[in-house]
């Protein structure tokens, strides 16, 4: 019996070992934060976050047992948090009782183990505040406790057969219609078939009130009621432009909601309605920001508010706590339209559809055209799709921390090209400054506290020799000729002192190397084995217009570049300069080095089976947005050898180190 119970045991201490190198991938992933294996003030508790059902109030009182609590940090929708204790004795007493303990969580029941690993600090950026959609308003406590009383009682779900042929039981919620009916086929309503006996007088009430206080301008004729039970939502939408008109309101009663708005560029706010406000929605946050509410039982809110603060919801890691939803019913008032909506954001509009044109940009000819094909279908489709692309950018790639981690102590680093500063924040050690031509992402790093400013890669505004080390990641494949790409990389050189090193990494023609796919192809449609074609024509369609001209000096140079690789097996077709670009399917191979790369803007309504492309245009035009927008980036890549080839042009610096990683080539560059 003794022999199994040490068997036992030692089973278990393999287990939460196991279990504790999983969480120390998982951080290092998501945060960029390394575990530690010796004792510190802080600790990071697998199991114990907001994301998976742990209030605040419960983790307090069960790290509260064992010491002193300095901070408490609860990432949103994180399975884990960070406690720092003020001595290392205390963090290693909880360390020590908490590591494999199993605890109940209070609101739902459900067991679950708690894995703590040490890390050296505690040190999360919160993100700014964020402010509510243009044209959107919150009025609190626009009715008494006794007026919602009375018109929750007015609404009667079970009646005769003219009220039960308006009400429907959806999916997701309860709803009842007065007014007009609203028609979840089409999206819109019947303006010629009104509903017998027009709106509930006690609404007719609530509406005077709010004209002549001054909330809403006009009366509206169109009321929705839906209820909907804890866990229930409601998918994000827009409000159908031709059904009603500019102010939609909505008063929300018998319980507060967390309703999220979205941006056609992926900008979210989530916005806490607390219960007996009125929620007013005119212009842009009417017409273009879709909103829903999130199916779930608890929403995040701010702790210290608990309930009773309007506007948005802050991701302050120190103060944001899980609520408990109750049955909640909305009152959504509208005017119906007599005509057509002709608003300006015909991207959105369905009065205005298929108003858009194609315009399909050609391989550059010279310089003037290289410069703007990038102004076109890189600058300003980076400033377009900043928010959307910094959420998808934030898992740190390996290789590079291990490059930035290898440099001496108190290195001066630039990160030419920094993005939303995933890697400006990598090591304390070091002394980084970021730039990029995307003013909205540098503004992400601002946020975030990081240094970084605007600037184009070929002119860095920073002195000759003063950097230790220089990295270029993902920036090079973006400029359209070969001078051009050769011009940002003697920048980087000048920026290094003699014995600098530079990172730079591009984009591979090759995606399947040695045999192996890289992960771009392997997540091609998000499904294992089951893989569609996006593209209903071939995997790399090429337009067919052709235009006149000559080769330019640049396309020339391109040209013999892709001359001298063919010996080392480049297989590329570059794109003549007398040819369109083509446009690339996500997630297949390459079929051209020059193409276009489709960014397919979240939370939009376009099919992934849908041609990716029908819209062709510039980012700042009205065209470039569809229902669900879709911007095209240029891109040249790379084939194995040729950024080698170009860097060993270069007499100032040496190719110390040259190797392929995940569907990129890559070259350490040293300054002589």
């Amino acid at each position: 019996k003794t022999s199994r119970d040490h068997l036992k045991v030692h089973k278990m201490k393999k287990k939460v070992l196991r279990k504790q190198v999983r969480a120390q991938h998982t951080l290092m992933r998501h945060e960029g934060i390394e575990c530690i294996s010796h004792a510190t003030q802080s600790l990071v508790i697998a199991n114990a976050g907001l994301g998976n059902g742990m209030s605040r109030n419960q983790l307090l009182r069960i790290v509260e047992e064992y010491g002193e609590v300095e901070t408490l940090l609860m990432p949103p929708n994180k399975p884990y948090s960070f406690v720092k204790y003020e001595t290392t004795e205390e963090s290693k007493k909880a360390f020590d009782a908490l590591n494999g303990k199993e605890v109940t969580l209070e609101d739902c029941g459900q067991n679950i183990v708690l894995y703590i690993n040490f890390v050296e600090k505690v040190s999360l950026q919160n993100a700014v505040p964020a402010s509510l959609p243009p044209g959107l308003t919150v009025i609190e406590k626009i009715i008494s406790p006794e007026e919602e009383r009375r018109m929750l009682e007015n609404i009667e779900w079970i009646g005769d057969e003219d009220t039960q042929s308006a009400q429907k039981n959806l999916k997701h919620r309860r709803v009842k219609h007065f007014g007009y009916e609203f028609r979840y086929d089409n999206n819109n309503v019947d303006k010629d078939k009104p509903l017998p006996g027009g709106l509930p007088e006690i609404c007719n009430l609530f509406l005077e009130k709010c004209l002549k206080q001054g909330y809403i301008k006009h009366k509206p004729d169109q009321l929705t009621v839906n209820q909907y039970e804890p866990g229930q939502g409601i998918p994000p939408h827009i409000d159908t432009h031709s059904a009603f008109e500019d102010e939609i309101i909505s008063l929300s009663l018998g319980a507060e909601i967390v309703m999220d708005f979205k941006h056609p560029d992926g900008h979210t706010v989530a916005i806490l309605l607390p219960r007996c406000s009125l929620l007013v929605m005119t212009g842009e946050s009417r017409y273009l920001w879709t909103h829903g509410i999130t199916p779930r039982k608890y929403d995040i809110i701010q702790a210290s508010e608990l309930g009773q603060k309007v506007g948005t919801i802050t991701a302050d890691v120190g103060d944001i706590t899980l609520n408990r939803r109750e049955t909640r019913t909305s009152f959504t008032f509208r005017k119906v339209r007599r005509s057509p909506c002709n608003c300006i954001y015909s991207s959105v509009c369905d009065s205005q559809k298929g108003q858009q044109r194609l315009v399909q940009p050609s391989f550059p000819h010279n310089e003037m055209e290289a410069s703007k094909l990038e102004q076109e279908y890189v600058h300003k489709v980076y400033e377009e799709i900043a928010t959307h692309f910094s959420s998808t950018r934030h898992s740190p790639w390996p290789r590079i921390v291990e490059f930035l981690r290898s440099l001496p102590t108190g290195s001066i680093v630039a990160d030419i090209g920094c993005g939303n500063g995933k890697y400006l924040g990598i090591s304390e050690d070091l002394y980084m400054v970021g730039c990029d031509r995307s003013k909205n992402l540098v503004d992400i790093c601002g946020e975030k506290h990081f240094q970084a400013f605007v600037c184009d890669a070929l002119s860095v505004a920073i002195r000759s020799g003063s950097c230790d080390a220089c990295i270029s990641i993902a920036v090079i494949h973006h400029f359209s000729t070969a001078e051009r790409r050769l011009a940002t990389i003697r920048e980087l050189a000048r920026l290094l002192r003699p014995g600098g090193m530079a990172l730079i990494y591009v984009w591979a023609m090759e995606q399947e190397y040695k045999n192996q796919k890289s992960k771009y192809l392997k997540e091609k449609n998000g499904s294992k084995g089951k893989e569609k074609e996006i593209n209903t024509g071939t995997t790399q369609r090429l337009l067919t217009d052709q235009v006149p001209g000559s080769s330019s000096q640049d396309s020339a140079c391109s040209d013999q570049l892709i001359n001298d690789l063919k010996d080392e097996g480049c297989d590329a077709r570059p794109v003549g300069a007398d040819s369109k670009l083509p446009v690339h399917t996500n997630r297949t191979s390459f079929q051209s080095q020059d193409l276009l790369v489709p960014w397919h803007l979240k939370g939009g309504t376009k099919r992934k089976e849908e041609s990716v492309d029908t819209v062709l245009v510039p980012a700042d035009s009205k065209e470039s947005q569809e229902v669900s927008p879709v911007f095209h980036r240029y891109y040249h890549v790379f084939c194995e050898g040729e950024l080698e080839a170009v860097c060993r042009s270069l007499d100032c610096v040496r190719v110390q180190k040259s190797y392929y990683d995940q569907g990129n080539w890559c070259v350490i560059l040293e300054k002589l």
